[in-house]
């Protein structure tokens, strides 16, 4: 539409540079017979010229009110597409859980920790959905933190990172059945209840950290800096901070 009014503008202006220089403003007319055709031209040029104007004022007012396509790309539709060379899905894979599984506004609300008999410690940020959940025997599948507490920083309140799903395994996410001693049974009483979805903050005291360390219940990092604070922690409190999103249970 755009060009189509551009053309039309140039078409207008041409046309009425044409008119200006018509026959009618030449030299004087000699025979006076000519007179009424004289005139009769001058009326069709005037009606020329006004019709050429108006069609010039249309063009421009085209050319003025012409709104260009809006080409939108919605980002979370990015999320559902392939990842380019990811030959064996893993990238697709965690891009996919990021989607569903991502922080939401609830996750941020300070609720306080509910301490077991076992001396572990946990508080619910955010229930989850569905029927089924955490019990004896579920097989169930999470994205986990662990944090030092010992070791906090300005930046990491809640103590340095040694291990997370996401740098230290392939598929974002720990798959284990509970009850079988894989992980330490206080973190498992502490799961239990949640629901697909579910987010739970876990604290396990350093007497606790040290017992499930000797009986290799817990799980170990594989980046350097993880390895590095890892064996850091048992050389003082070695209370840990697990963060815990359920992302399957059978």
């Amino acid at each position: 539409m755009r060009a189509a009014a551009l053309f039309l503008t140039g078409l207008a202006c041409a046309e009425a540079f044409t008119a200006l220089q018509s026959p009618y403003t030449s030299k004087r007319q000699i025979s006076s017979s000519l007179n009424g055709a004289n005139s009769n031209n001058e009326e069709n040029v005037s009606n020329r010229r006004s019709f050429l104007i108006k069609s010039a004022a249309s063009a421009s007012l085209l050319l003025t009110n012409a709104n260009p396509a809006n080409a939108g790309i919605d980002p979370s539709a990015l999320k559902a597409l392939p990842v380019e060379g990811d030959t064996t899905g893993v990238q697709s894979r965690m891009r996919q859980i990021e989607s569903v599984n991502g922080p939401r506004p609830e996750d941020s609300k300070d609720i306080a920790f509910e301490k077991l008999a076992s001396g572990a410690s946990y508080r619910e940020y955010r229930e989850g959905k569905g029927d089924a959940t955490v019990g004896n025997g579920s097989k169930v599948a999470a994205e986990m933190t662990i944090r030092c507490q010992s070791f906090a920083t300005a930046n990491e309140p809640g103590g340095l990172k040694y291990f997370s799903t996401k740098a230290d395994t392939e598929f974002n996410e720990l798959a284990w059945t509970i009850g079988d001693g894989e992980l330490p049974p206080e973190l498992e009483e502490c799961m239990m209840g949640m629901h697909k979805g579910g987010v739970r903050r876990i604290e396990l005291p350093s007497t606790v950290v040290f017992a499930a360390r000797k009986n290799n219940q817990l799980p170990q990092p594989t980046t350097k800096d993880g390895k590095r604070i890892f064996e850091r922690l048992f050389k003082t409190d070695a209370t840990l901070l697990f963060e815990v999103l359920v992302t399957r249970i059978k």
